[in-house]
C-alpha cells in the first residue's frame, strides 16, 4: 500500500509538472488593447456589462456593410476587405462575444442566438436602419440567422464559407486539429490552460489553401487573442454545445438578396455547403474560388472584394 501511494504521488508530481511546463497563461488585456485595439478601434458599450471592440470606417452617408468573423477569429480578418471597400461603403466590423478584445459574454453564454442578439444590439447602438450583412464560417451562420429573424434591416446577405449547412458525420471537425480538439470532451478542458502557438499555427494552415496568408504576425494575433481572458473558456463552451444545421424551411424564409462566396478547397465546410445554400435561398448568386480554402476574404481578398462590390452596386 505504501509503495502504491508513492507511485500515485509520483504520477501526480509528473502530471502537475507537465501542466506547469506546458501551460500557456492568458494574455495581458492592456497589452492586447494597445497592440490590436488602436485607432480606428472603438470600444462600444452595449449595456449589461458588454463592451464590444468595433471598427466603423468609410463615409457616413454611404451604404453600410457589416462584417461578421468566424470562430476563433477577430475583426482583423476583414482588414483587406475593409481597405478595398471603404471608399464606397461604410464598413463596420466587431469582435464577437468570446472573441478578440470583446472577450466573454457577461451573460455567460455564447450560443448562435446570443451572437445574433449582439449583432442586433450593435446595429441599434449605431443607429443604422438598413445594411448589407456578410459573415464567414461561424459569422456566416450568424448572418443567415439574422436574415431569418431581422429581415427588415437587411438590403443584402453575403455568406462566405458559411456555417449552418448540414455536414456528414464523417466530416465534422475534419480538416482542423484545433477545432477537433476543442470539440473533444476532456481535452477541451485542458485547452483552457494549454494552448501552444504551434497548435494555433497548424490549425490555421489546415484551414487555408493559400499558405501565403499564414504569416508570423497573423499566427501571433490568433494565438494572443485566443488567450485573451475568458476567450478559451468561451471557445470550450461553444464547441461542447450540440450543433444544429439549418433546415430547408429555414433557408426558404430568407428573402434577402444573397451572394454566396466559397473556397473550392475548403476542408472545414465542404463546397457542398455552398450548393446547399444556393439551392435553398431563392434567387441567390454563387461564386466558387478555385484553389482557395476556408477564408476567401483573406486568401483571395482582391477578387472576393470585387465580387462584393459588384453585387452591392445598384445595377447588380
Amino acid at each position: 500500500m505504501k509503495r502504491l501511494s508513492k507511485w500515485l504521488l509520483g504520477i501526480v508530481v509528473v502530471l502537475v509538472g507537465a501542466f506547469l511546463l506546458l501551460r500557456t497563461p492568458d494574455s495581458d488585456p492592456a497589452t492586447m488593447k494597445v497592440k490590436y485595439g488602436g485607432p480606428p478601434s472603438q470600444f462600444v458599450d452595449l449595456g449589461g456589462g458588454l463592451t464590444v471592440h468595433l471598427r466603423d470606417e468609410g463615409p457616413r452617408g454611404a451604404p453600410v456593410l457589416m462584417l461578421l468573423h468566424g470562430s476563433n477569429a477577430d475583426l482583423h480578418t476583414w482588414d483587406a476587405w475593409s481597405k478595398a471597400l471603404t471608399n464606397q461603403f461604410r464598413v463596420i466590423r466587431f469582435d464577437q462575444i468570446g472573441h478578440g478584445l470583446t472577450g466573454p459574454n457577461p451573460a455567460g453564454t455564447h450560443r448562435l442566438e446570443d451572437m445574433v442578439a449582439t449583432t442586433e444590439k450593435v446595429r441599434a447602438k449605431l443607429g443604422i436602419e438598413r445594411l448589407a450583412l456578410a459573415g464567414n464560417s461561424m459569422g456566416g451562420a450568424i448572418a443567415a440567422k439574422y436574415a431569418m429573424v431581422h429581415p427588415q434591416h437587411l438590403d443584402a446577405l453575403i455568406l462566405v464559407d458559411a456555417g449552418g449547412a448540414p455536414q456528414p458525420a464523417s466530416r465534422k471537425g475534419r480538416g482542423n486539429i484545433g477545432f477537433t480538439l476543442a470539440a473533444t470532451p476532456g481535452v477541451n478542458l485542458l485547452m483552457r490552460s494549454i494552448t501552444p502557438r504551434g497548435l494555433v499555427e497548424r490549425s490555421f494552415r489546415q484551414s487555408v489553401s493559400n499558405q501565403a496568408v499564414v504569416t508570423d504576425a497573423v499566427v501571433d494575433r490568433y494565438w494572443e487573442l485566443l488567450r485573451y481572458p475568458g476567450n478559451r473558456a468561451a471557445t470550450a463552451e461553444r464547441f461542447a454545445a450540440p450543433r444544429k444545421a439549418f433546415t430547408a424551411d429555414d433557408l426558404a424564409a430568407i428573402r434577402t438578396p444573397t451572394l454566396i462566396l466559397w473556397g473550392a478547397e475548403d476542408k472545414l465546410i465542404s463546397v457542398a455547403g455552398a450548393h446547399w445554400y444556393n439551392s435553398g435561398i431563392a434567387g441567390s448568386r454563387l461564386k466558387i474560388f478555385p484553389r482557395i480554402g476556408h477564408l476567401p476574404h483573406e486568401e483571395a481578398a482582391a477578387v472576393s472584394a470585387a465580387e462584393v462590390r459588384a453585387f452591392l452596386s445598384p445595377q447588380h
